[in-house]
C-alpha cells in the first residue's frame, strides 16, 4: 500500500504536463462517526494544503454540499423555476421536514493552531486566513463539523428508492479548487464538480451491522473481516471503524447498508473489482453476471485510453441513477441487464474522463460527459455487438440544434436555461465532438490523440485547449476553428449540392456552404455503371489534410469565406446516377435534404 501511495504522489507532483503548469495539493485526514438511527454524523478534519500557485492566498473556500437539501435553497428554487426540471428533484426539496433535510456545518476551524474568521453562505464556507499562504508554502487547517444526511433526492442521501440506507457523496467539507482561472466557489445548484488533487485518509465509525464500500483501500481488513459481512455481523462491539486510504484523488465517496452482499473478483492488471448490492433475489442474477463484464470493460478502457492506475474499483448499489466517484460508482441496481451494463460502462469510463483527467466539470461538462459517452458506446459496441454506435448522439444533437434553445458548450453547467439543452449538449454534442473529430483528422489520429492526452494529462486539470493541442500535434492539422465553432458558438453545419452543369462531356459540380460552421467535405459519386468514386475537399484553414485511401481523389482546398465550390467530373451528366455529400454520416450536417442529388 505504501508503495502505491508513494508512486502515485511522485507521478503527480514531480511531473507536469507542460512547463509552467501547476496545481494545488491537499492531504485530508478525517474521522467520522455516523448515527444510523438519526442519520446525523460528526467529524474532525485535518487538511494540509500546499500552495503550488504563484499567488499569495488570503482566503480559502469550502464546499458544504448538503446544505443544498433545504427548502428555499438555490437548488430547491432553481428546480422549481427552471422550465424542464429534473424529475428526480422537482419540488421535493421544498417539502422536506427538519428531520429530512440535509445540512453540513463547521463548528470550529483553525489554521496552524490559530482561529480564523469564517462565514457560511449556504453551500460555500468563506474563510479569511489568519496568515496569508505564500507561494510554495503549506498550511494545516483543523476543523470539527456536523452533518445530517438528507432524504435521497439527488446523488446523495439516505433511504434511496431501492432501500439503500446511506449514499454518502458530497458529504464532507471539501476545499474549493484554486487553479489558473482563480477560485471556483460555485454554489451547489445541481450539477458537476471540481476538486483538488491529493490524498485521503478517512476513518468511518458506524453500527457494526453495516457494510461499507467506496473510494480507497481498506486499511484494517482484519478488524472488519475479509469479505466483511460475516465477521462484521459476528462482532461483539456495537460499532466498527473502517479506515480507507485513497492516494491521488480529488474526492471521496462511500455507501453503507446492513444488507449489502459483497463480492470481489480480480480484474485486469491485478485490480480488485468490488460489487456491493442488496441481498435481493430479483437483482442478484444480473449483479453476478455484471462482474465478469466489468472486468472486460476495464480491459477495454485500459487498451483504448490508458492503464487504470489504482488497484481497486467498486460498483455499488445506491444513489439515484448513476454517478462517478474516484475508484467507485454508485448506481441504482433494479434494472434490466442491458441498462445495468450500460450505466456501469458509462460510470467506469468516468474513471478516465474526470477522475484521472480532472477537467473542471462545471465549465467543461462536455469534455467529461461527452468523452465518457463516446468511449462508453465504443465499449458497449465491442462487448455487446451494438450497431449504429453514435447514431443516438447525432439524433439528439440534431434535435437540440433545431430546437431554438441550444446554448454554447462554454455555458456553465448550472446556467443552462433548459435541462434538455445541458443534457443534449454535454452528452450528445460532446460525444459528436470526438466522432466528428475522427472525420476531420482520421480515426487513427483520433485514437492516438486520446491516448497521448491521457498519458500527458492524467492526474492534472486539462482544458479544452490542452486536448486540441494534443490532437494538432498528432495529426499535423490546425483545429482552432473546430474547437471554437463547435464549442464556443451554436453555429451549425449545412453544406449542400447547389447545382450540376453538363459542359463538353464533363459535369461541373457546384457545392455551397449554407450555414456558418466550416468543415471539410466528402463526396460520393455513384455512376450508372455501378462504379463509385470518392472525393475529399480539405478545409483550407485546417492547413493540412487527413490521410485518405488511395482510391479517394483529393481536390484543392475550400476557403471558408467563399460560399461556393466548383469541381469537374470527367464524364457527362447522363453517366451519373447520384451524388452524395457526407456519405459516412459523421459530419453533423443539420440539413440532409440538400446532401443528395439524384440524376433523372
Amino acid at each position: 500500500m505504501t508503495r502505491i501511495i508513494l508512486f502515485l504522489c511522485a507521478l503527480s507532483f514531480a511531473q507536469t504536463p507542460y512547463k509552467g503548469y501547476w496545481q494545488q495539493e491537499v492531504d485530508y485526514v478525517m474521522d467520522v462517526r455516523m448515527d444510523v438511527k438519526s442519520f446525523r454524523y460528526s467529524g474532525t478534519q485535518k487538511l494540509t494544503y500546499t500552495n503550488h500557485s504563484p499567488d499569495t492566498l488570503n482566503q480559502v473556500f469550502y464546499h458544504l454540499y448538503f446544505n443544498a437539501f433545504q427548502p428555499g435553497s438555490e437548488m430547491d428554487v432553481r428546480s422549481r423555476t427552471i422550465k424542464d426540471p429534473d424529475s428526480r428533484v422537482g419540488d421535493r426539496i421544498s417539502k422536506l421536514s427538519p428531520s429530512e433535510i440535509g445540512f453540513l456545518h463547521v463548528s470550529d476551524l483553525e489554521q496552524d493552531g490559530r482561529g480564523v474568521a469564517y462565514e457560511e453562505e449556504e453551500t460555500i464556507l468563506v474563510v479569511e486566513l489568519a496568515v496569508p499562504l505564500l507561494p510554495g508554502d503549506s498550511t494545516v487547517f483543523t476543523m470539527a463539523f456536523d452533518g445530517q444526511v438528507p432524504i435521497q433526492i439527488r446523488r446523495s442521501g439516505r433511504n434511496n428508492k431501492e432501500g439503500v440506507d446511506l449514499s454518502m457523496t458530497q458529504w464532507y467539507p471539501k476545499l474549493v479548487e484554486y487553479d489558473r482561472d482563480g477560485w471556483h466557489p460555485n454554489p451547489y445548484i445541481g450539477r458537476e464538480f471540481h476538486g483538488v488533487w491529493g490524498d485521503f485518509d478517512v476513518s468511518i465509525t458506524i453500527d457494526r451491522n453495516y457494510i461499507i464500500g467506496g473510494t480507497g483501500y481498506l486499511q484494517n481488513p482484519k478488524d472488519i473481516g475479509h469479505g466483511y459481512a460475516d465477521n462484521v455481523k459476528n462482532s461483539k462491539s456495537k460499532t466498527l471503524t473502517w479506515r480507507f486510504v485513497a492516494p491521488m484523488v480529488h474526492d471521496f465517496a462511500w455507501a453503507a447498508d446492513p444488507d449489502y452482499v459483497h463480492d470481489v473478483i480480480e480484474g485486469p492488471n491485478g485490480v480488485e473489482l468490488h460489487f456491493l448490492y442488496l441481498d435481493d433475489p430479483e437483482i442478484k442474477e444480473n449483479w453476478k453476471r455484471l462482474q465478469q463484464d466489468t472486468a472486460k470493460m476495464l480491459a477495454f478502457f485500459n487498451k483504448n485510453i490508458g492503464p487504470y492506475p489504482y488497484k481497486q474499483y467498486s460498483v455499488i448499489q445506491g444513489g439515484d441513477g448513476g454517478m462517478e466517484y474516484p475508484m467507485c460508482t454508485l448506481i441504482t441496481g433494479g434494472r434490466k441487464y442491458k441498462s445495468l451494463f450500460g450505466v456501469t460502462a458509462h460510470e467506469l469510463a468516468h474513471s478516465w474522463f474526470h477522475h484521472l483527467l480532472g477537467t473542471n466539470e462545471s465549465k467543461y461538462a462536455w469534455m467529461d460527459e461527452g468523452f465518457t459517452s463516446f468511449y462508453d458506446m465504443l465499449c458497449e459496441s465491442e462487448l455487446l455487438g451494438t450497431e449504429d454506435v453514435f447514431g443516438g448522439f447525432y439524433e439528439s444533437y440534431y434535435q437540440l440544434a433545431l430546437s431554438g434553445i441550444e446554448e454554447p458548450l462554454t455555458t456553465h453547467s448550472d446556467r443552462f436555461s433548459h435541462n434538455f439543452a445541458y443534457g443534449a449538449g454535454s452528452y450528445s454534442k460532446g460525444a459528436v465532438f470526438l466522432a466528428q473529430l475522427g472525420y476531420v483528422i482520421g480515426f487513427d489520429n483520433l485514437k492516438k490523440s486520446v491516448k497521448r492526452y491521457f498519458e500527458t494529462f492524467q492526474f492534472s486539470h486539462p482544458t479544452p485547449n490542452d486536448f486540441k493541442r494534443i490532437a494538432e500535434k498528432v495529426s499535423g492539422i490546425q483545429l482552432e476553428w473546430y474547437l471554437n465553432d463547435w464549442v464556443r458558438t451554436t453555429s451549425v453545419i449545412d453544406y449542400g449540392i447547389k447545382n450540376l452543369v453538363s459542359v463538353d462531356q464533363k459535369t461541373e459540380v457546384v457545392l455551397e456552404r449554407v450555414k456558418t460552421m466550416p468543415m471539410p467535405v466528402e463526396v460520393l459519386v455513384t455512376k450508372k455503371n455501378g462504379k463509385l468514386e470518392y472525393y475529399y475537399i480539405p478545409l483550407r484553414m485546417m492547413r493540412g489534410e487527413k490521410k485518405v485511401s488511395d482510391d479517394v481523389i483529393v481536390l484543392p482546398d475550400w476557403a471558408w469565406a467563399i460560399p461556393t465550390y466548383r469541381f469537374d467530373l470527367p464524364y457527362a451528366l447522363e453517366d451519373i446516377l447520384s451524388i452524395q455529400l457526407n456519405p459516412m454520416g459523421l459530419k453533423a450536417d443539420v440539413n440532409p435534404s440538400n446532401d443528395t442529388f439524384l440524376v433523372k
